[in-house]
């Protein structure tokens, strides 16, 4: 039993990131957007300080990176749901996994990892959500706030996959 278990903590949190002005790297914004137009009628503002909560339950979030300031945030959550974009490190175009806790070394020493942030979640708190990644491939990184047409395809595949999984 962790230590978060007699708590009450909220049920999902999705969380993007990435760069909303680098085209493709901004799919994580792209794909918590729509998702706060589905259920909440709103526009999602970039970098907020804070998840916007589009039920009393679901909070939607974009960052550049993932920082180890979140683990406090991640903490009063039951869920995450992390979504990126990655250049082809991966086989598939669009690569749906559950993240567990665990240290993950990153080329960058700027870059934290999904597992890396839940580890430091647990060792904080004593708890973190159980945690999913969705990561699409992009095509495109040039300075602009559209996503390619290939990776906004995917995109759309990612915000049925997680309405389907949260509401």
């Amino acid at each position: 039993m962790d230590e978060c278990s007699d708590k009450k903590r909220l049920h999902t949190l999705v969380l993007g990131y990435g760069n909303v002005d680098r085209g493709d790297d901004g799919l994580g914004y792209h794909v918590v957007n729509e998702i706060a137009h589905r259920l909440a009628h709103v526009e999602l503002e970039p970098y907020g300080d804070a998840p916007t909560m589009v039920t009393d339950g679901i909070g939607l979030l974009f960052q550049r990176q993932l920082m180890p300031e979140m683990a406090e945030l991640l903490a009063q959550f039951e869920r995450v749901v992390f979504v990126d974009a990655h250049t082809g490190a991966f086989a598939e175009e669009l690569r749906a996994v559950r993240v567990e806790p665990g240290y993950a070394p990153q080329a960058l020493t700027h870059h934290l990892s999904p597992e890396t942030l839940l580890y430091l979640t647990k060792a904080m708190y004593g708890c973190c959500p159980s945690a999913y990644l969705y990561s699409a491939r992009g095509y495109e990184f040039d300075f602009c706030t559209q996503l390619s047409e290939r990776t906004a395809t995917l995109a759309e595949r990612v915000v049925a996959d997680i309405l389907d999984m949260i509401v």
